[in-house]
């Protein structure tokens, strides 16, 4: 499988990297705004196995120029990608009335262009069976529990969660499978920004790997899916 993951240099996508690693038996593109980072995410999966198929690119999903990526893939991808994990995304955690309307723009840039971008980008190289999936939140999961400070950041994982169910319809004849985990907590940098001294039954690599399972799997069971993955209720 060639297999793409955004937001791939610290939590929960740089241990779905790790995991997807584990078996060798996939290609795998690694994206994030963070170069060191990243260089350490390659550092960790080559010594946990030196025979996977690792590239990890600094990439700015939403003011990078595409036609590079595009073209890295058709060098190294065979001009193919199997599966999209789009796992990319910033928090901002402030009262509302606090909130000031960059702060509204930078959260759907973030959490919701950057995905549409890339989306664009490379759905014509994704072959019949592929997988796209969209990384949510219970945040922006209609019905959960909201809280206070997280209006814009819940706002903009609502709208890639639309975004997930209306793709799955638009591309369905072409037969690419669009799905969205709308996670809870797990325990990352992320989460610690959002609930102060909070801590996650889950761990990050206990995500990670759900997420990487999913991304090789769901899609033979679900399409156009806004799935909750939380460990509470509602």
């Amino acid at each position: 499988m060639n297999i793409i993951v955004t937001g791939a240099s610290s939590g929960v996508g740089f241990e779905a990297v790790i995991e997807l690693c584990l078996s060798g038996q996939h290609n795998i593109i690694a994206l994030a705004r963070s170069q060191d980072k990243l260089g350490r995410l390659l550092e960790i999966a080559k010594g946990i196995n030196p025979d996977c198929t690792l590239y990890a690119l600094a990439f700015d999903l939403v003011n990078d120029d595409y036609n590079d990526l595009q073209q890295f893939i058709a060098n190294n991808f065979d001009n193919r990608v199997d599966i999209l994990i789009n796992n990319a995304g910033m928090l901002v955690n402030k009262p509302f009335m606090e909130l000031q309307e960059l702060d509204f723009i930078e959260m759907l840039q973030s959490n919701y262009i950057g995905h549409v971008r890339i989306i664009q980008s490379l759905v014509t190289l994704m072959p019949p069976g592929a997988h796209i999936l969209n990384i949510g939140s219970m945040g922006g999961f209609q019905g959960s529990v909201k809280f206070p400070g997280l209006a814009a950041y819940s706002a903009s994982k609502a709208a890639l969660h639309t975004l997930t169910e209306c793709l799955a319809f638009e591309l369905a004849e072409q037969q690419v499978k669009v799905n969205c985990l709308a996670l809870g907590s797990a325990q990352t940098e992320m989460l610690e920004k959002a609930f102060p001294g909070y801590e996650s039954p889950v761990l990050a690599f206990e995500m990670g790997k759900y997420i990487a399972d999913f991304a090789l799997t769901g899609h033979k069971f679900f399409n156009g899916k806004i799935l909750p993955v939380a460990v509470t209720t509602p």
